[in-house]
Parts: C-alpha cells; structure tokens; sequence
C-alpha cells in the first residue's frame, strides 16, 4: 500500500459540475487484483447497495456516493451538508467507515481476506480506478487507485 500526495490537476470533467477542483490528490496502490468479474455492472451494483445500506439508516445521509465515467470507473462521495468531510482528516475517516460498510456485501465476504482489505482495496476489487470525497462546497480531494 502506497500513497503519495500529488498536485492538483485540471483534467477532470466532473470538477465544477459534482465538486470542485480537487485541491488534493494522492495514488493509493493496492495489493489486491481486480477481480476477473468486475463489470460496469457490479460496479453500478456495489453503489447501489451501499446507497440502499445508507437509506435503512435511523438517519439522513452526511452524503450521497455515485458512479460516473465511461465504464462507471469513477466513485464520486460528496457531503450532503456544510460543515462535512470539509478536510482531508475527515474524508479519510469517512472512507474507513466506507469499509465496514463494503465488507457486509457478498463480494468483500468472498475474498480471501476480507478484514485486511480496506475501501480503496475493495474498489479497486471491483475495478474502480478513481475516487473523490468533496465536501460540497469549496474543498475535494481525488485518489486514483492502482
């Protein structure tokens, strides 16, 4: 597992439509291959049902989680209200708690190690390339995986 901080760039479509222009990136690589069945598909179905997990909560969303991209290789996390995931801090433990939420669906139970996977493992499991947590307002931070 590496990750590297790494400049903002201007070549991202989504920017100043979903989010603003990431102030921060990073690479994250994992360990894990993707998986030999990730499909746009599976990838559509893995944010559906972490948004449905989000929906039997007690409570409001903090954010909504979509895909984007060509082949639905791009997860998109933004704040559903101010003062959320508005750091690098926060983002980051938002994406821990991503993790126990992908570990209750049947894909993460089939790895052979599933307790030391973390979110950014598990997406690029699923073939995921790219992930970006914004606050909505005035702060996204962008990871590629690899």
């Amino acid at each position: 597992m590496l990750l590297a901080a790494m400049p903002a760039q201007a070549n991202d479509l989504h920017a100043g439509y979903y989010y603003p222009q990431p102030e921060t990136r990073e690479v994250y690589i994992s360990e894990v291959p993707m998986a030999n069945d990730a499909t746009e598909s599976s990838r559509a179905a893995f944010v559906v049902g972490l948004a449905a997990q989000q929906l039997k909560q007690s409570h409001a969303p903090g954010y909504h989680l979509f895909a984007k991209g060509a082949e639905l290789e791009k997860i998109i996390i933004v704040a559903t209200g101010p003062e959320r995931y508005d750091n690098l801090f926060r983002m980051r433990a938002l994406l821990a708690s991503l993790t126990s939420m992908a570990r209750a669906t049947p894909l993460f139970a089939q790895s052979a190690q599933p307790y030391e996977l973390n979110f950014l493992d598990f997406c690029k499991l699923m073939g995921f390339e790219q992930v970006t947590v914004s606050n909505g307002d005035n702060f996204a931070h962008q990871i590629t995986i690899r």
